[in-house]
């Protein structure tokens, strides 16, 4: 026996826990990550939807690091350099007679490339030269749950899979053991931009909650990893056995099924994600435990420091993530929406992230990961060059700035450009069709033949649009 459909041959005739018992535990691990990593390429006849699959085209990346910033950065203030704004301060812009607002910070020119970045970025401007910056974007959304759902899915209007979902979908894992998507710390409220919609429900993201650090008073050596914070991973009620047991039963009604109809993918994605959520209970809040990190690493990334120390964790979870063999791992950081008190709040928003970024990038680099590993930064939109309330920015879906570096990318390289306010893309536009076109081409993945059939029709990613931006993918 040395397959999981053997496995589930016994199962199906009624053998039940005894079949798993007839192996060692090592074996029958062994057997369902065997089958897991088997790679069929896609549309092929693995009996795993999560197997690792080949892309449609030699990739430049392998996996996808998402830093998603809740609420829309201000892009005047952090990586699109506007001198025009100072000269014109206090001019009265476009938006009900508010007058336009400069930056109050300065700009600096970065690396031997000589990118513009704030000065509220210190640590991260260190990496101009592996970081492209998409001056261009725009989306067609002005606000904060449509436009973050199109930047997740594509669609504003409809519940669509997201790019999450859609990678997992195109390519598969590389573990087994591990969800091959894992969002972090997402909002409550947002499932949707972790979902797979009417993609198999295998391919939606694994919410794990905020990384906790140890309690105060609690001595250093203390395991740092938290598994309360991964819903429902431990099973009060039921030992491992028990559990085992249960799941063998329902395992042997989905294998009656299958044999009834062995091209049934939806039992097949239910049989792999019951056996997936069993495995992840050894792997995954192992995987969550820093301590085994040396104290040299947990500096870099500012942890048990203030103000990093909760994207910090974040930032070292995505690294030991992808390492492991998960495709894609979305970050979440939360309230930049800027509406007032930007003088005062925006630098400490930044710096919450300046270091564990920059820490991100330097230990991908040196464990060399970066140049298979797509690192992609930005939020739902931008803000606008007026001032509102006197010390803040409305939202701006007509030009911004995001960011990708590693994974293909051509570092040291700005890309578009909005006016001379920073209030509209105006050169080499990038939309969001645009944006996700390019990430997948630059996992192997064809935008227009990644599509799965629903409701009659093909759907993908980028609907009928997208293009993707050839001048930020390295030659």
């Amino acid at each position: 026996m040395n397959t999981r459909r053997e496995i589930l041959r016994h199962v199906s005739a009624g053998f039940g826990y005894l079949a798993f018992a007839s192996l060692s535990t090592a074996e029958a691990r062994r057997a369902l990550a065997d089958e897991g990593n088997r790679s069929d390429g896609i549309g092929g006849s693995s009996t795993n939807p999560l197997a690792a699959k080949a892309p449609h085209f030699a990739a430049k990346a392998k996996r996808v690091i998402f830093l998603c910033m809740q609420g829309g950065p201000s892009h005047i203030d952090t990586f699109d350099y506007k001198p025009q704004l100072e000269k014109d301060a206090g001019k009265v812009g476009r938006a009900n007679g508010a007058k336009l607002l400069p930056s109050p910070w300065s700009f600096q020119q970065k690396g031997k490339s000589g990118l513009w970045i704030s000065e509220l970025f210190p640590e991260l401007g260190q990496h101009a030269d592996e970081m492209c910056l998409i001056r261009s974007m725009h989306c067609d959304q002005p606000i904060h749950p449509r436009a973050m759902t199109q930047m997740h899915t594509g669609n504003a209007q409809f519940v669509r899979p997201s790019l999450g979902a859609w990678t997992l979908y195109g390519l598969g894992t590389e573990n087994a053991n591990l969800p091959g998507f894992i969002a972090l710390n997402p909002q409550a409220a947002a499932a949707q931009n972790y979902g797979s919609a009417f993609l198999p429900a295998i391919y939606q993201g694994t919410k794990v909650g905020r990384p906790q650090g140890p309690r105060p008073g609690m001595a250093r050596n203390t395991p740092r990893g938290n598994s309360s914070i991964i819903p429902d991973i431990n099973n009060p009620r039921f030992s491992r056995e028990s559990q085992r047991s249960q799941i063998d039963y329902i395992q042997k009604l989905n294998a009656e099924s299958l044999a009834n109809n062995p091209v049934d993918s939806n039992v097949e994605g239910i049989i792999e994600s019951y056996e997936l959520a069993f495995r992840m209970q050894d792997t995954l809040p192992e995987l969550m435990d820093l301590s085994g990190e040396s104290a040299a690493t947990l500096e870099m990334y500012g942890i048990d420091q203030q103000p990093t120390d909760g994207f910090g964790r974040q930032c070292l979870l995505a690294r030991r993530f992808i390492e492991a063999g998960v495709r894609f791992v979305e970050l979440n950081h939360g309230n930049w929406d800027h509406h007032q008190r930007l003088s005062t709040v925006l630098p400490e928003k930044c710096r919450e992230i300046d270091q564990p970024i920059a820490g991100l990038l330097k230990d991908l680099h040196q464990r060399g990961l970066l140049e298979e590993t797509l690192v992609v930064w930005g939020g739902e939109f931008g803000r606008t060059p007026d001032a509102q309330n006197g010390d803040g920015r409305d939202h701006n879906n007509k030009g911004y700035t995001t960011w990708m570096a590693g994974g293909g990318v051509q570092g040291g390289l700005s890309y578009g450009a909005t006016d001379e306010h920073g209030r509209e893309a105006v050169e080499n536009k990038c939309h969001i069709h645009d944006w996700h076109a390019t990430i997948l081409h630059l996992l192997g993945l064809d935008h227009e033949q990644l599509t799965y059939r629903y409701a009659g029709r093909n759907f993908r990613l980028t609907d009928v649009y997208g293009n993707v931006i050839k001048p930020v993918v390295a030659g």
